[in-house]
C-alpha cells in the first residue's frame, strides 16, 4: 500500500484527482460488486425514464387525437349532465328533449359561431357489385368537413343546400373504397345503403383509427336522408366551430342561450368545449405520469440501500487500508470524502447507464408503435439522474461516517 503515501498532501487532505483515483481503484478492485451496484441504479433510472415516457406519451397521444377532431370546437350533446364540468362519463347523458335540425340551424345566429354541423349516426349495410358489408353511417351537412378538419382524397364533399332536403349523394372512407371497389374508380358509382341508392361523389383521405370516428370506414350522407333511414328526426350531436380560440367561451354561452330559448327555458343539453376536454385529459394523464414516476423512483431507493450495504462491506474489507491512511495523518473528513466520492461515482455510472437503457427502450416503443409519442419528459430525465446521485450519496453517508470513526491502531491490528 505504498501508494497511500502519495495520496496524502500534506498527509491530511487528499487532492481531488487523488480522491477520484482512490474511488476508481476501490470500485475496480471488486468488479462484480461494483457492477451489481451500477446495474441496480441503472434499472431504477431506466424504469423512471420508460414509465414516464409511456405516461407522457399517452398524454400527448390523447391530446393530439382530440386536437385532430377539429379546431375551436364546441359540442352540443342531448340531455343534461348531472355533474358540473366535463368528465369522460359525460358522453352518457339522460335525454330530456331531442336535438333537431332546426336547433342546429338556429345556432348559426350566434355571432361567435363560424360553422355548424348537425350529426346523426347509425349503422347500415352498403352493397355494390355483389359485395356487402356493414358501415357506420353519418348524416351531416357540407360544413362537417371543415368543422372536423377532414381531407378528401378524391372528388368533392356534400353540396351546400337545404339541410332538410338532400341529394342522394355519399362520401365514403378510404377503406370502404378499397374493399368495395378495388381497382375501379368509386366516383360516380351507384351504391345501395340500406334500402336507398346513392351516388358516390367523394372519397375521404385515410386517417386511420383514432379517438373519434374511424373515417376510413365511414359513409357520409345528407343529414335529412340519414334521419329518414334511421326513422328518427333526432340528432346524435351538434358540432359547432367558434370564430376563434378566444371566442370559444362566448360561443358556448350563446349556444346555451339559443338552445334554452328554443327548448322553452329548459337547459336540457350538455355543452362541452374542446379546450375543456383537452384540459381534463391533460391533467388526468399528467397526474398519472407523476404517479408512475413516483412508483418507479422506489427502485432508486432500493438501489440506494444496496449502495449502503455494498459500502459497509467495503469499509469492513478495507479496514487496514483506512487505518494506514489515518496513521499517516488523514482526517475523518478526508476518509468520508473518499468513500462519498466512490458512492457518487458508482451512482453516476449507474444513472448514465440507466438513462441510455431508458432512452433505448423508449425508442424501441416508438419504433414498434409509430403513432405513440413515447418521449420521456425532460423533467423526468433530470429528476431521475438527480435522484440517483442524491440517493447514492445519502445512503453512502453511513458507511463513510463509519469509516471515518475507525481507530487507526485497531484498524492496523486487523491486518
Amino acid at each position: 500500500m505504498a501508494w497511500c503515501f502519495a495520496l496524502l498532501h500534506p498527509f491530511k487532505y487528499m487532492r481531488t484527482p487523488d480522491l477520484i483515483r482512490f474511488a476508481r481503484d476501490a470500485a475496480t478492485g471488486n468488479p462484480l460488486r461494483s457492477s451489481l451496484l451500477v446495474l441496480a441504479m441503472a434499472i431504477g433510472v431506466a424504469a423512471v425514464v420508460v414509465l414516464t415516457a409511456l405516461g407522457d406519451g399517452a398524454r400527448r397521444y390523447v391530446v393530439n387525437e382530440f386536437s385532430s377532431l377539429g379546431t375551436n370546437l364546441v359540442i352540443v350533446l342531448p340531455g343534461r349532465s348531472q355533474t358540473g364540468g366535463f368528465s369522460p362519463g359525460n358522453a352518457i347523458t339522460s335525454t330530456v328533449r331531442d336535438l333537431t335540425i332546426d336547433d342546429a340551424q338556429a345556432l348559426l345566429r350566434a355571432s361567435a359561431v363560424r360553422r355548424v354541423a348537425p350529426l346523426a349516426v347509425g349503422t347500415s349495410e352498403i352493397s355494390f357489385g355483389g359485395k356487402l358489408r356493414e358501415v357506420v353511417l353519418a348524416g351531416t351537412n357540407a360544413q362537417f368537413i371543415d368543422v372536423r378538419n377532414l381531407k378528401l382524397a378524391q372528388g368533392r364533399f356534400l353540396p351546400e343546400g337545404d339541410w332538410r332536403r338532400g341529394a342522394s349523394e355519399a362520401v365514403i372512407g378510404a377503406k370502404i373504397r378499397d374493399e368495395m371497389f378495388g381497382n375501379e374508380s368509386a366516383l360516380g358509382q351507384l351504391i345501395r345503403i340500406g334500402d336507398r341508392r346513392f351516388r358516390v361523389v367523394g372519397v375521404l383521405a385515410s386517417t386511420g383509427q383514432g379517438l373519434g370516428m374511424n373515417t376510413d370506414e365511414l359513409v357520409i350522407v345528407p343529414v335529412s336522408l340519414a334521419q329518414a333511414m334511421f326513422n328518427s328526426n333526432t340528432l346524435f350531436r351538434i358540432l359547432v366551430e367558434a370564430n376563434s380560440r378566444e371566442a370559444i367561451e362566448s360561443a358556448k354561452t350563446q349556444v346555451t342561450a339559443i338552445i334554452k330559448q328554443r327548448h322553452e327555458g329548459e337547459e336540457d343539453v350538455t355543452i362541452i368545449t374542446q379546450d375543456a376536454v383537452l384540459a381534463t385529459f391533460d391533467k388526468l394523464l399528467g397526474t398519472l405520469t407523476l404517479a408512475v414516476a413516483g412508483i418507479a423512483a422506489i427502485s432508486l431507493a432500493v438501489a440506494g440501500i444496496l449502495v449502503m450495504n455494498v459500502m459497509l462491506v467495503s469499509v469492513t474489507q478495507r479496514t487496514s487500508e483506512i487505518g494506514l491512511l489515518k496513521a499517516l495523518g488523514a482526517t475523518g473528513a478526508t476518509i468520508r470524502s473518499a468513500f462519498l466520492t466512490e458512492a457518487a461515482m458508482l451512482s453516476v455510472a449507474g444513472a448514465l447507464l440507466g438513462y441510455l437503457l431508458g432512452q433505448g427502450a423508449a425508442a424501441l416503443i416508438r419504433l414498434l408503435y409509430p403513432v405513440f409519442p413515447a418521449f420521456p419528459p425532460d423533467w423526468a430525465v433530470l429528476a431521475s439522474l438527480g435522484t440517483a446521485l442524491f440517493t447514492g450519496i445519502v445512503f453512502g453517508v453511513l458507511p463513510a461516517r463509519q469509516a471515518a470513526r475507525l481507530d487507526p491502531v485497531q484498524s492496523l491490528a486487523k491486518r
